[in-house]
């Protein structure tokens, strides 16, 4: 067995994005005409050499450049978390992959925005407009639009969709050609059943689930419920509200009244600064358990420091990475020193950044192992340079080297192992990282993430869907029927 080596803290700028995975439930219908684009300056290629017609299907002949169009925010909610979100994906294609592109074609960046035409709109431009090849980071409206790209990959083969941001699709869907769905983030399920984890470690035996009615949230909620019942915890009850209430006292004094050992609290960090102040005021001492947004300022800035001393203990569930590795070595370096990136956006331990890097250099690796971009060759191939067995590798220019001498490789990443669920989901670490009481993030502890993709696997989540995949799609893809 590989051994994880030990990890660092994780720094307070992890999760500056972390609001995107987990509190964005509003899914778009994609029904405005319109796409902006980012800045040409930085994301998109001449016009001459990125844009198809709208009639073309067919993908582009194999001498010309890979077109990867990014799902971007440039406006919208999340405009101001664009410019770094679009540097992430940028980065591994400028000073890693373009270095020696996968069977000789060079990654042309275009980035589509989905705050104010919608997801579902950009996604069809990508593809209908850009012939996109690659399109990354399909979100939080994929269902939207789910109908329409099982149809187009089944008539034409791509595009491949590696994605960031998919945390609030469930499980089941991805990971095969007909839906080539790998997403670098774990789901949002196993940041609730993670923190059920750590209660256990700590001898907790009955809990309340606090979740506000934001899809991300609702799902980790449930997989709380579910690792409690499987470890033996008790929930007392499940507490669900709308987001954004000034006042949670209502909700503080049910919890006075039901006595838990601890709270698994799936909101977001205003919410649940104002929940647990309150909870503090009404006289709670006991284990707070949250998300990865609580390392916003707000969340601190809303509860205060002075509760932090009479609880038991605060802290939250995080997706981490692997310090001191080679893999770690490669990184870390380029992406703090290479100008306009550590220098703009942060240091190589944001969870975007690290995530971003290890799945577009798996994409990489794994088009080059299949000798092709078609999802059917390219979905398998994505298991197959993460998996033993092979030869064990690091970086993208090792990597690709061993797959050109004709090897099998075992790509270890920054984030683990390199491996995949069945549906397409990055086994990486999860994380429980406490508050002191001066209000700066302690100590990491590392949480059985395989566990929690046990508890996950269980769960039957309720999605709507249009209809189930279309005729003439792969009988072995997952149908959207929950």
């Amino acid at each position: 067995m590989r051994k994880l080596r030990r990890l660092l803290p994780l720094l307070a700028v992890i999760f500056a994005f972390a609001l995107i995975a987990t509190a964005c439930g509003d899914d778009d219908s994609g029904d405005a005409a319109d796409t902006t684009a980012a800045p040409a300056e930085t994301t998109a290629a001449p016009a001459e050499t990125t844009a198809a017609p709208a009639e073309t299907t067919a993908a582009p002949a194999a001498a010309e450049p890979v077109n990867v169009c990014e799902l971007a925010y440039f406006t919208g909610e999340f405009a101001a978390y664009g410019p770094s979100l679009t540097a992430d994906v940028r980065f591994p294609i400028e000073q890693v992959i373009n270095l020696d592109p996968p069977l000789g074609r060079t990654w042309n960046l275009i980035s589509e925005d989905i705050g104010t035409p919608g997801e579902a709109q950009a996604a069809r431009t990508c593809v209908e407009q850009h012939a996109a090849e690659i399109v990354v980071s399909q979100a939080h409206g994929y269902r939207t639009y789910r109908d329409f790209m099982l149809e187009w990959i089944a008539e034409n083969d791509w595009p491949l969709g590696p994605t960031v941001h998919g945390g609030t699709i469930p499980g089941n869907l991805g990971g095969v050609g007909s839906e080539p769905l790998f997403r670098a983030q774990g789901l949002d399920e196993a940041l609730g059943a993670g923190g059920v984890f750590y209660a256990e470690t700590q001898g907790v035996e009955k809990i309340v689930v606090f979740a506000t009615q934001v899809e991300g949230f609702q799902l980790a909620a449930g997989a709380a419920e579910k690792a409690a019942e499987a470890v033996g915890i008790e929930v007392l009850a499940r507490i669900d509200v709308p987001a954004e209430q000034p006042s949670y006292r209502a909700e503080a004094e049910r919890i006075v009244e039901l006595a838990p050992d601890a709270v698994i609290v799936q909101a977001g960090s205003v919410e649940s600064g104002t929940l647990i102040k309150q909870a503090a005021e009404a006289g709670l001492s006991l284990y707070w358990i949250g998300e990865t947004g609580w390392i916003q300022p707000e969340f601190i800035g809303t509860l205060g420091v002075d509760p932090i001393a009479t609880q038991k203990g605060i802290g939250y569930v995080a997706f981490s990475y692997n310090d001191g590795t080679p893999a770690w070595e490669f990184y870390q370096p380029l992406w703090d020193d290479t100008p306009g990136y550590g220098d703009e956006f942060g240091p190589a331990t944001d969870q975007y950044h690290f995530s971003t890097y290890d799945l577009m250099t798996h994409t990489a690796l794994a088009v080059e192992y299949a000798g092709s971009y078609a999802a059917s060759a390219w979905a398998p191939a994505m298991f197959a340079v993460g998996d033993p067995p092979g030869t064990v590798c690091y970086n993208y220019p090792e990597c690709l080297a061993l797959i050109r001498a004709g090897e099998d490789i075992d790509y270890e990443g920054v984030t683990g192992d390199g491996s995949y669920t069945a549906g397409g989901v990055n086994t990486l670490l999860n994380s429980y990282t406490p508050f002191n009481t001066d209000g700066t993030v302690g100590e990491a502890v590392i949480l059985d993430t395989a566990r929690a993709l046990e508890i996950i696997d269980e769960i039957k989540v309720e999605a709507e869907c249009a209809s189930p995949n279309p005729a003439g799609t792969d009988p072995a893809s997952p149908e959207c029927t929950w």
